[in-house]
């Protein structure tokens, strides 16, 4: 599979859009975070971490005996492309 079909595969989760879009309001996060803020389950959130983490748009850490997820460089460019989409077709629909 494409490296773009990877991204637009991960990303065509909505779930996976929460986790990016936390995770782009801090620095990292762990799973467990994660999971007290979203409405789904750690293995839930742990699986939708790994595919995200397969697509490049999400890194690991593990610091002691917790794992610290942050977004890439690449996650952190997707996140702003889909926010400026959600903008455009908003602004599209009023007009």
């Amino acid at each position: 599979m494409s490296e773009l079909n990877l991204v637009f595969g991960a990303l065509a989760d909505p779930n996976r859009r929460q986790v990016i879009g936390y995770l782009s309001e801090r620095e990292t996060a762990t799973a467990t975070e994660l999971t007290g803020e979203l409405p789904m389950t750690r293995q839930a959130v742990a699986k939708h971490l790994a595919t995200l983490a397969d697509a490049g748009l999400v890194e690991s850490e593990r610091q002691g005996r917790e794992t610290r997820y942050r977004l890439t460089q690449a996650g952190a460019e997707w996140d702003d492309r889909l926010d400026a989409l959600v903008k455009h077709l908003q602004r599209r629909k009023r007009d």
